[in-house]
């Protein structure tokens, strides 16, 4: 493990984060964690770090990007697991204003999609692959099958994620977009998407700015998702109150509506109106070329 950094005795705050003062493991961990569920320190790198340090920053510089880093981003996508190598997935840079625009409002009013220098929407793609079916005169009986939708999800999920991880290396931040998905049709119609891809989320990309010092949010302790050889703990009820406190004292810095975790899993999934549409995406897919069988 680590000493105490550059930091020295020094506790870390957000504002260390925001900053992007080296931080020690402990610090890190405690940080992602809080103080009463650091895990055992284990192998520990500046990548590991790095991945520790992500947080969500919803407010953007207009700042152009350096020549070439959209193309770096994708050869890091490109470079994450694929699926038996089918590549079932393809991303959309978006720069007409107008397009952000009518997304922003889609995504219940995200002014950030409209302020971040780069834009990118990921999509699950299975229409690469039916052409390519087409063009050699083959049958592809496995492309309508749920099975094949979620492979190009996940391949698109994993794509945008080294994306992302290769963002933060390079200074910049980030946030993901889920909202794109009140509103498939809607997005599928902006970027002309043919029969057989969706965006499944968007992703801001830029630097922060000025004022904005998102904090890094604390996760579940480790035991709450970390088993051995069978599922379940029987400390969870007493797991989720302790990480409840410690979203409640979260929540409150940042002036945040739910005060505590479990308020915001009730909120979000305790009625069918907070999916924003959502509910009846599968009969959108459908729609949209993904006969889900």
């Amino acid at each position: 493990m680590q000493g105490p950094g550059l930091l020295g005795n020094h506790k870390a705050t957000p504002m260390d984060i925001a900053a992007h003062l080296p931080l020690s493991q402990q610090d890190a961990l405690v940080l992602r964690y809080g103080a009463g569920s650091v895990p055992p320190a284990g192998p520990w790198n500046d990548h590991i770090a790095l991945l520790l340090s992500h947080r969500s920053v919803r407010g953007y510089r207009p700042d152009a990007l350096p020549e070439g880093t959209l193309e770096s981003l994708i050869a890091a996508a490109q470079s994450a697991a694929t699926s038996s190598n089918l590549q079932s997935w393809s991303v959309v840079a978006v720069h007409d204003p107008a397009a952000r625009a009518a997304m922003a409002r889609a995504a219940g009013n995200q002014k950030h999609i409209e302020q971040c220098p780069l834009f990118l929407v990921w999509c699950a793609d299975v229409s690469r692959n039916a052409r390519l079916g087409e063009q050699e005169g083959v049958e592809l009986p496995a492309l309508p099958y749920l099975e094949t939708f979620l492979v190009a999800a996940i391949d698109a999920a994993l794509a945008a994620q080294n994306a992302v991880v290769a963002a933060e290396s390079l200074g910049l931040s980030t946030v993901y977009i889920g909202a794109l998905r009140n509103e498939p049709s809607l997005v599928s119609e902006l970027l002309s998407l043919p029969p057989g891809v969706v965006g499944v989320f968007g992703l801001c990309v830029g630097y922060a700015a000025p004022g904005v010092t998102n904090e890094v949010k604390p996760r579940l302790a480790q035991p709450s998702v970390l088993f051995h050889d069978r599922y379940g703990s029987a400390e969870e009820p007493a797991l989720r109150a302790a990480y409840d406190a410690h979203m409640a004292d979260f929540s409150a810095r940042h002036e945040m509506g739910a005060t505590s975790w479990s308020q915001r899993v009730i909120a979000r999934m305790g009625r069918l109106s907070a999916m924003g549409g959502r509910d009846k995406l599968s009969d959108i897919l459908r729609g949209l070329g993904f006969p889900l069988r």
